[in-house]
């Protein structure tokens, strides 16, 4: 189904729950992807070396399976929209508290206060948005909705290209404060999840927190998907977080060639994640999974190893085309492998655990590099490092996906009103 043909049919409703959906996630990545993309300039502002910075981002991704639980939690009892726009509000707050930290100490505290609140946007937004759409177009929405992240770190590096010479690091997190204006677009234009409201309608009612009591039942698939989730975490950090730092210290790239690079690279995450989101609704999530694993790991080396710039634009652009392809999967994927009464909380939890459990992807990469991969000039082979790591988590990611269940298309509101 084309993107256009699927879009005209959706009733205006559906249109504005997506769109406040995608643009959530979207500003949560463009609030994220600030810090990995200011890690230089921050960490010379607070007198410490890069891997002390990267604490910083450590700590956010740290603190999301706590924002995931919250959110998670207070949305299968009480709904997906109101949490949803306290949700925008809280990372809005932190996001422009960031601005005013005086030293490294207070920094990494609200940046894990910032992981709270964004750890629990993905979970409600995609739940919102899935259980509203008709289940034929899922693959294809879920593939966009996904590459709200990317478009984030595109919108993220055209800012920081565009305003930090004229308004300092400090002033581009005053910027990240704009996402609390969707809160007012969500409240006029976004009524709550049908599926939420056939189950709150139906007379049987059920355990008020639905994510713990289907652990016993479901314990394998909780157990399979956190370890699921932590692969595609390290995948996306790993090829994300460090390569701005390898571009501008190995490479020696200006802020105008970097720009141009993220740009490139974010193109080919948006265009990847659309083409097998929808994909995967005709061949399976599995399969379209297990194409971009392919793909990914035949392209490693250009990413990071190519001799010239335009190679190594290529190289981004074919390698994000493949870690988001992967992505754009996961928002279907997850919401339909997800026991019914708990939608909200179980994909959005599973997601913020697997990276918890690759939070530290960026330090270790930046460690493995200095200690395993070093340069005849005391620096740090990130291309290497980057480049070994990344085809090792690729083999991973398809080595998991293979092992584990697919529920393709399941009716989210007959599941729900079954259940209650």
């Amino acid at each position: 189904m084309r993107l256009l043909d699927a879009w005209t049919q959706l009733k205006p409703v559906q249109r504005h729950t997506f769109l406040a959906s995608f643009l959530g996630w979207t500003l949560d990545a463009f609030d994220f992807f600030l810090l990995p993309l200011l890690v230089v300039k921050i960490a010379d502002d607070f007198h410490v070396g890069i891997p002390a910075l990267l604490g910083a981002v450590t700590s956010t991704l740290l603190l999301r399976p706590v924002g995931a639980l919250i959110f998670g939690l207070l949305a299968d009892r009480f709904g997906r929209r109101g949490p949803l726009m306290l949700d925008i509000l809280l990372f809005a707050l932190f996001e422009c508290a960031s601005a005013f930290a005086p030293n490294l100490a207070v920094f990494i505290v609200l940046r894990a206060l910032f992981g709270i609140a964004m750890g629990g946007e993905w979970g409600l937004g995609a739940a919102l948005a899935l259980e509203t759409l008709p289940s034929e177009s899922r693959g294809l929405f879920s593939g966009i909705l996904q590459q709200g992240y990317s478009c984030g770190f595109l919108l993220a590096t055209l800012a920081v290209w565009l305003l930090l010479n004229h308004i300092g690091w400090r002033g581009m997190f005053l910027v990240g404060a704009l996402p609390a204006l969707l809160v007012g677009y969500i409240r006029h234009n976004v009524p709550e999840s049908p599926a939420w409201l056939a189950r709150e309608k139906s007379v049987t009612k059920t355990p008020p927190f639905p994510l713990f009591s289907n652990f016993r039942k479901h314990w394998p698939l909780y157990l399979y998907a956190i370890a699921f989730m932590t692969s595609f975490n390290y995948l996306s950090h790993g090829t994300q977080d460090l390569y701005p730092t390898f571009l501008e210290k190995q490479r020696g790239l200006d802020l105008n060639t970097r720009t141009l690079m993220n740009v490139i690279n974010s193109l080919g995450a948006i265009i990847g994640g659309v083409v097998f989101g929808a994909i995967s609704q005709r061949i399976g999530r599995r399969k379209a999974i297990g194409i971009t694993v392919a793909l990914g790991v035949c392209v490693v080396p250009l990413w990071t190893l190519a001799p010239t710039l335009p190679l190594l634009a290529l190289g981004g652009f074919l390698v994000q085309f493949c870690v988001q392809g992967a992505w754009g999967v996961i928002p279907a994927h997850l919401n339909e492998l997800s026991p019914a009464d708990a939608r909200a909380s179980f994909p959005g939890m599973m997601y913020q655990l697997g990276n918890f459990l690759a939070a530290g992807a960026v330090v270790q990469e930046s460690i493995i590099a200095a200690q395993y991969f070093p340069l005849p000039n005391g620096g740090s082979n990130y291309a290497l490092a980057l480049a070994a790591i990344t085809t090792v988590v690729f083999l991973l990611v398809g080595l998991l996906t293979a092992c584990g269940p697919e529920r393709r298309s399941a009716d989210f509101t007959k599941e729900t009103a079954d259940i209650a």
